[in-house]
């Protein structure tokens, strides 16, 4: 997966972080990486029920509090359904809000209870971990990743724009008053006792993700955010007793709404999240096919940048673009209207808003 793990001013430099931050923005630079293609299918959908009291946070999703909150579907490998092999373990989430906080419950199964790092914002992936990527707005801009660990460790970051934009995560950004718990289902970190999986629970305060958002936050009956979430899984060996990641294999990356390539810094392609007083199925994202076109001129500009030193027409990419767009050398923009009259637009740096 495309990882950066940006070090603290206060942090030892340490020369296996710098080399892989190298590889990764040296890899986001190759216009093969670029121009992945954008022609996914709806992303999924989750109806998120309001609650007059708080679910209990002490990691157990089996407490009556949880049993309102339906399960998601199961995880998928982030290249999509049809990517071999599919996981071989079973990964959930549900959710909760209220006045106050989103609340987050993740359930994974795990043979291998296995978890090393303790010290807050460590890079969490190096570990087995669950994630969760929210962007209020669902501009592409302003959003927030979170990782932890089976030990309860987290790592939270503030991404202003995604690597491909030119980030930077901003690795100072916490989540103030983040509350997160994990239960253990089995012991960890020992071979000798096979377990079964852990859980997770999580509460996100409106209070501290107020100032990544132009809509109303807390959120408002029917309002949609963009939201995914991804599981890293390493294959482990037991050498003298202990668990260690098995040398030169990569991670697998599992998620609930797939991103259709190996990175998880393509916002467009998270899952919705409706925000609901009464419950309701939700209904497809009505200006999907807008935000495919959009998104799809994105990448084929960005390559074409990175080829010549400047934009051009969509006439001149071989696009039929029916819409408006003006460009310079530097920027560009681009809109579509829907049927319904909303306006979408998109510029250079990817970010995508709509306007009703």
């Amino acid at each position: 997966m495309i990882r950066l793990a940006p070090q603290r001013p206060n942090q030892v430099y340490n020369p296996e972080v710098s080399a892989i931050l190298a590889a990764a923005v040296l890899l986001m630079q190759d216009p093969a990486v670029s121009a992945l293609p954008f022609t996914p299918p709806q992303p999924r959908r989750y109806a998120c029920h309001f609650v007059a009291r708080a679910p209990a946070m002490n990691g157990n999703l089996d407490a009556p509090s949880w049993r309102v909150a339906p399960w998601s579907e199961e995880f998928l490998d982030i290249e999509g359904p049809g990517h071999k092999p599919q996981p071989w373990l079973k990964t959930r989430v549900k959710m909760l809000w209220d006045r106050k906080f989103l609340y987050i419950g993740a359930k994974l199964e795990e043979p291998k209870l296995w978890a090393t790092l303790t010290q807050r914002d460590s890079v969490i992936f190096r570990d087995n971990d669950f994630e969760v990527f929210l962007d209020p707005d669902g501009d592409n801009q302003q959003y927030v990743e979170l990782e932890m660990n089976a030990l309860n460790t987290v790592w939270d970051l503030l991404l202003p724009k995604a690597y491909r934009d030119g980030g930077p995560a901003v690795n100072e950004f916490d989540i103030a008053g983040l509350k997160t718990a994990v239960k253990l289902d089995g012991k960890l970190n020992d071979p000798d006792h096979p377990a079964k999986g852990w859980s997770a629970t999580i509460a996100i305060p409106w209070s501290s993700i107020k100032m990544l958002s132009l809509r109303p936050v807390p959120p408002r009956d029917g309002d949609r955010w963009r939201i995914n979430f991804s599981r890293v899984e390493w294959d482990l060996e037991v050498l003298d007793g202990k668990y260690e990641k098995i040398p030169n294999r990569p991670e697998h990356n599992w998620v609930w709404s797939p991103q259709w390539a190996i990175n998880m810094h393509r916002p467009e392609t998270w899952g919705f999240l409706e925000f609901q007083k009464t419950p309701r199925p939700v209904a497809p994202d009505p200006y999907w096919k807008e935000r495919c076109v959009l998104m799809d001129l994105y990448y084929k500009e960005r390559v074409y940048r990175e080829a010549h030193g400047s934009y051009v027409k969509p006439a001149d990419l071989g696009i039929a673009f029916k819409g408006y767009f003006v460009k310079h050398d530097t920027f560009w923009l681009a809109s579509l209207k829907a049927k319904d009259g909303a306006v979408l637009t998109v510029r250079e740096d990817s970010r995508l808003t709509i306007n009703r």
